[in-house]
């Protein structure tokens, strides 16, 4: 799952964690007129949900600050599903283009 870390927050509580600015696609994600901080990597894992893991809707939430990426819940499986859906784009520059303009093709607004 790298760059992210999926902690026990405490028993049965996990939270799933990005260090924004630290992917190999913050260069790319900047040259697309996005802040690679933690809300833009909100954006992200909403619309992936949105699109690609509709079955994950609901089983946790969002808590990103600007230097980090969070989400958290008691659903293990979701978190680890979601980190695993995020790794992939946070590696791949071209997965990074095709995502920000899909989502603007629709409309979608990255909240960064």
């Amino acid at each position: 799952m790298t760059p992210l870390t999926l902690v026990e927050t405490r028993p049965g509580s996990y939270s799933l964690l990005l260090d924004a600015g630290t992917t190999q696609v913050d260069g790319v994600v900047e040259e697309l007129g996005h802040e690679p901080n933690g809300y833009f990597w909100e954006g992200v894992a909403r619309f992936l949900v949105g699109t690609e893991a509709k079955g994950l809707e609901g089983r946790f939430s969002y808590d990103p600050e600007g230097g980090m990426f969070c989400a958290c819940g008691a659903d293990r499986t979701a978190l680890e599903e979601l980190g695993g859906l995020l790794s992939a784009v946070a590696a791949d520059a071209g997965r990074m283009r095709k995502l920000v303009a899909s989502a603007e093709s629709t409309g979608f607004e990255f909240d960064d």
